[in-house]
């Protein structure tokens, strides 16, 4: 393999999200700090590359909670992140802007370690893709359709689809002033489970270059539908068929894993 495949490990600051395990916010709202700060150690020494903040599920049919939530969720976590995780490379996955913006005022001198990851790619605050583009931020743009829960029909298939969403979004970045940005192609959002294997099998024509950019690929299917509803299984139950899932991702060109589980995702690599 030519390429170092990174590992991005899941750490949501919220109550709801599909995997009961990466949550650590309690039923009052409050934060989990001392979960979240165990959780961020015990990834990072199984190996993980980067650690993903999520304040908000974005699972399909979720509800949105806001900006100002979302960084009230957020704010604590960026502060014990500055003073205990110096040069920590996180994303934050948000659609908002203030929220981003946020952040990089709490990290401070450990900016430069700051990943936006949008599920929306702009759409749903186009405000944020200037904001990356000012701040010299790498962004994550996921490929989605209206709500996360939308039925989407793609006359030409699911692939050539996602392609020319990718054609698009590098103009967008480009007049943003982004230099750095990197493709998601949505496992999971405004998909079918059909849909879903077709884009995994056939990822590697995502890898290409889109206006003067060749960007990485990352890839979120860990413990996802697609993986545990045609086995009739649960997210709990459904590690060893992620573990399959990303190898397959891997074999078609995926250069980030997005991941519950490090360690597994770690020895996979090895």
């Amino acid at each position: 393999m030519d390429r170092k495949v990174r590992i991005m490990g899941i750490v949501n600051i919220t109550d709801n999200s599909y995997y009961a395990a990466s949550r650590h916010l309690d039923s009052e709202g409050r934060v989990e700090l001392d979960a979240v700060r165990r959780d961020i150690r015990i990834m990072l020494e199984e190996g993980a590359d980067i650690i993903d903040l999520g304040a908000c599920s974005t699972r399909p049919g979720a509800a949105a909670v806001g900006a100002d939530e979302e960084w009230r969720r957020l704010e604590p976590v960026m502060h014990l992140i500055a003073t205990e995780f110096e040069g920590l490379k996180i994303s934050v996955d948000t659609y908002w802007s203030s929220v981003i913006e946020h952040c990089y005022e709490a990290l401070k001198e450990s900016s430069n370690k700051l990943i936006v990851n949008d599920i929306s790619a702009g759409e749903r605050d186009p405000r944020i893709l200037e904001v990356s583009g000012r701040l010299g931020l790498t962004f994550v743009a996921m490929h989605s359709v209206g709500e996360t829960a939308s039925k989407v029909d793609y006359p030409d298939g699911v692939v050539a689809a996602v392609e020319r969403y990718f054609e698009d979004f590098a103009i967008k970045a480009e007049e943003a002033g982004i230099k750095d940005w990197i493709l998601d192609p949505g496992f999971g959002f405004s998909k079918t489970v059909e849909e879903n294997w077709e884009l995994l099998r056939n990822m590697s024509r995502l890898r290409r270059q889109y206006g003067s950019t060749t960007p990485e690929i990352l890839v979120g299917i860990s413990r996802k539908s697609m993986i545990y509803k045609p086995l009739g299984i649960t997210p709990e139950e459904a590690l060893s068929a992620t573990c399959e899932a990303h190898r397959l991702a891997i074999a078609q060109g995926a250069d980030i894993l997005r991941v519950h589980d490090v360690a597994p995702a770690v020895d996979l690599l090895r």
